[in-house]
């Protein structure tokens, strides 16, 4: 190789790891050490900087919260509980919100979303969903449905799965529930993972329509059967909640 084409490389090699110095914020000494010992200094960057990002992706984060989650399942609750009390904005109430109702607070979570959902927040409509969600847990679904109706009215917020399975479940716990079927259904087709489709085949199974829960739980099976262990769990725990109402 040509002394001339070893200088380009290097040096393309160094600018492209200033880029990522000054695209990622770090410290600016890096600059003159890859620029001042090419290419040593770039390799030393790229061994202490660069690499233990890529080993901290997102999928290895994501195992590592879930390690954290299962250690200390109330630590989220704890940090979002200190951050709302030092500063209780809505973005920080929101987040209170949804720790508490991970820890099954839906109480909590409903007077964090109420408080949450004011003035120029009155329509946002995450605070609304969630909003609602709290109120369906806690078997308030008439309190729901007004939240939702306010979420439909604009359809770029309320026309998403998420706010159709709530709509399913507060129609259903109020006898609505050829309503309830139409919402379940649009939910079911469209929301990722299993929830969707066990709340449907849960609903056909109180609802009389055995058969057609017990097709949507073998489905299940075989989705589960070729999902990623590390979704297993989750899935498993939707398809039980069909079965068990299949069993009931």
């Amino acid at each position: 190789m040509s002394p001339i084409l070893m200088l380009m490389l290097s040096l393309g090699f160094s600018i492209g790891l200033c880029v990522h110095v000054v695209k990622t914020h770090k410290e600016m000494y890096w600059l003159w050490i890859i620029l001042a010992f090419q290419p040593l200094g770039g390799l030393v960057y790229l061994i202490a900087i660069v690499m233990p990002e890529l080993v901290r992706g997102p999928t290895v984060r994501k195992i590592q919260s879930q390690a954290r989650e299962k250690l200390d399942p109330t630590r989220e609750y704890r940090e979002a509980k200190k951050a709302c009390e030092d500063a209780p904005t809505v973005r920080n109430q929101s987040r209170l919100a949804v720790a508490a109702t991970e820890l099954g607070r839906h109480q909590e979570a409903a007077d964090l979303y109420a408080q949450a959902a004011q003035g120029i927040h009155a329509d946002d409509g995450v605070l609304l969903l969630g909003w609602a969600n709290a109120l369906i847990e806690l078997g308030r679904a008439p309190e729901a449905l007004p939240l939702l109706d306010r979420l439909g009215q604009d359809e770029s917020r309320g026309r998403t799965p998420s706010a159709a399975l709530a709509l399913g479940r507060a129609y259903e716990a109020v006898g609505r529930n050829a309503e309830a079927e139409t919402a379940y259904q649009w939910a079911a087709d469209r929301l990722p993972g299993l929830e969707g489709l066990g709340r449907y085949a849960a609903f056909l199974a109180r609802t009389g329509r055995k058969d057609e829960a017990r097709a949507m739980v073998e489905d299940m099976d075989r989705r589960i059967a070729k999902t990623h262990p590390q979704f297993q769990k989750e899935g498993r725990a939707w398809r039980d909640l069909a079965a068990g109402a299949l069993n009931s």
